[in-house]
């Protein structure tokens, strides 16, 4: 449990008068590291991959966030695999120790702005590239796709209909061991490496999530219960990495399409995140999620002027198969953006329930845009609400605005204006980055202006 390792005196609930109020400003203890303050940048695709310029890649995407002010940054998901397991093109893998040692360049520069960096752990299974990528699947035919078990009938499917390409390796009961030790062993990759804790990605339709989930796990063995995996990747993580703080998203697959009959319910979820718990993990980050990969996770505007963009549609065409293939995704994501709700903190209903029940720092991301929001979610309500969460969390403003840390701390506002023109054009892997002309300028302003300067070197 937090608070009971290391030596520090931080409340890891970091609230008092029962959580009436917590600046954003506050540190707080997860697991025995003392983070400075409440403000983290989520885990995203930085696109860095793994060749010669990888290492510097990471370190121009995410110093200039701690730089900033911020107290936690994430780094995106990495793949623990030597082969397959990527949801996207680039992803950057950390199964080899020799390059992981190289990434101490990375901790070092988060260090030298006194922030912390975890490092999110992931693997695709079916959300994997070579069931979606046509190119990449031209390009590694042989390549077959982790599975918890036979894939669900809605998957076979759109397999038999040619939209997607699935060749699964149903994962054994010593293979399920395997994986969980290589979640380990690379942890302890990380921690060799100066990260400061271990994040697992369990959302968004990573191998972690289709374990937890009855949509995807209808195994016969002990991993039937798929928290038996998160307990064996715990116990995987401190065997090789020690009491290194570990945290996991639990997802809660509230927004699966209605033809989706087996799924975690949000009573399920919280269940689950209070078992986490009690297995040992630090802190939780409670997400809601479709069962498949759509935009419940980049919920937002339909973003036209990424898909109209005339330099990658071949690229789109390459990804999905052809340009009538591209525009029908085009088409889905249209429609998909419309039915999302983008109540900026979509996930605090479920962080609050969450809360109530662990007594570890419990994490909110979705749709916070401004000071405000955050303020708002980390103190308690007039009628006596609790606070949805101990920190709270961004993603895709970050793309616009890689030292917002500074004006979010200084009491202003994200330009981010969730438009997804940055997260669309990963599918052909190209990197994520602000394509809104107004955001791009405002931004240009700000930076002229100084307002990207830490308030301290302000008032110098």
């Amino acid at each position: 449990m937090v608070g009971q390792r290391g030596d520090s005196e931080v409340d890891p609930r970091g609230t008092s008068n029962g959580g009436a109020v917590t600046d954003l400003t506050a540190p707080l203890d997860i697991g025995g590291c003392t983070v400075p303050n409440r403000l983290y940048r989520a885990p995203v695709l930085e696109c860095a991959g793994n060749g010669e310029g990888a290492v510097d890649t990471l370190i121009s995407e995410l110093e200039p966030t701690a730089a900033s002010g911020v107290g936690l940054v994430f780094q995106g998901a990495s793949i623990v695999t030597p082969e397959g397991g990527c949801a996207a093109p680039n992803m950057t893998r950390v199964h080899d120790p020799s390059f992981v040692a190289r990434l101490e360049r990375l901790t070092d520069a988060i260090h030298s702005h006194e922030g912390k960096i975890f490092l999110q752990l992931a693997h695709g299974g079916l959300r994997s590239m070579a069931t979606w990528h046509s190119d990449y699947r031209r390009r590694n035919p042989d390549q077959r796709q982790l599975a918890v078990s036979r894939p669900p009938w809605q998957l076979q499917a759109l397999d038999r209909l040619g939209l997607i390409s699935l060749h699964p390796h149903v994962l054994s009961t010593e293979e399920v061991y395997g994986l969980a030790r290589q979640f380990g062993r690379c942890a302890g990759y990380a921690t060799d490496a100066g990260y400061d804790g271990i994040h697992l990605s369990a959302a968004n339709m990573s191998i972690v999530q289709q374990f937890l989930s009855p949509f995807y796990n209808r195994r016969d063995d002990e991993f039937a219960d798929g928290v038996r995996f998160l307990q064996a990747v715990h116990d995987a993580v401190r065997e090789h990495a020690g009491d290194v703080p570990l945290v996991t998203k639990v997802p809660a697959e509230t927004v699966a399409p209605s033809f989706v009959r087996r799924y975690i319910s949000m009573d399920e979820s919280v269940e689950m995140a209070a078992q986490l718990v009690d297995i040992g993990y630090d802190a939780v980050v409670p997400v809601e999620v479709s069962t498949f990969w759509d935009m419940s996770i980049v919920r937002g505007a339909y973003p036209g002027r990424a898909w109209a963009a005339e330099g990658l549609r071949d690229d789109y065409a390459a990804a999905f198969g052809g340009r009538w293939r591209a525009r029908a995704v085009a088409l889905l994501n249209r429609l998909q953006a419309r039915r999302f709700d983008r109540e900026p903190g979509w996930n605090a209903d479920f962080c609050r329930r969450v809360r109530e029940r662990v007594d570890v720092p419990v994490l909110l991301e979705g749709g916070l845009r401004s000071r405000a929001d955050c303020d708002r979610h980390l103190s308690a309500g007039e009628s006596g609400e609790a606070p949805a969460a101990e920190m709270v969390g961004m993603a895709r403003p970050f793309y616009a605005e890689p030292r917002l840390g500074a004006r979010l701390l200084a009491g202003e506002d994200a330009l981010c204006e969730s438009c997804n023109n940055c997260t669309i054009p990963q599918v052909t892997g190209e990197p994520g980055r602000c394509r809104t002309p107004s955001v791009v300028r405002e931004k240009g302003r700000l930076e002229r202006n100084g307002a990207y300067e830490r308030t301290e070197a302000r008032e110098e």
